[in-house]
């Protein structure tokens, strides 16, 4: 049998995603910053197109947490 669809904690977890996707946008700009020198133009262009990624995933998930919190008022 399913379990019932329990949302009480979805903007606590969705917070969860949005501090850990922060934290690897900032590791890897300090990556980007400390090694960028040593590092191939294709690699670097790569994690610049992944932290792109992870912004507009960010922008979701605020977005995401907001309707959550909505629905719970």
């Amino acid at each position: 049998m399913a379990k019932p669809d329990n949302r009480a904690d979805n903007a606590e977890h969705l917070q969860q995603h949005i501090e850990n996707t922060q934290q690897n946008i900032q590791e890897t700009n300090q990556y980007l910053a400390e090694f960028g020198d040593e590092i191939s133009a294709s690699e670097k262009q790569n994690l610049q197109a992944k932290n792109e990624r992870r912004q507009n995933s960010v922008q979701a998930f605020q977005s995401e947490k907001q309707d959550e919190m909505n629905a719970q008022q």
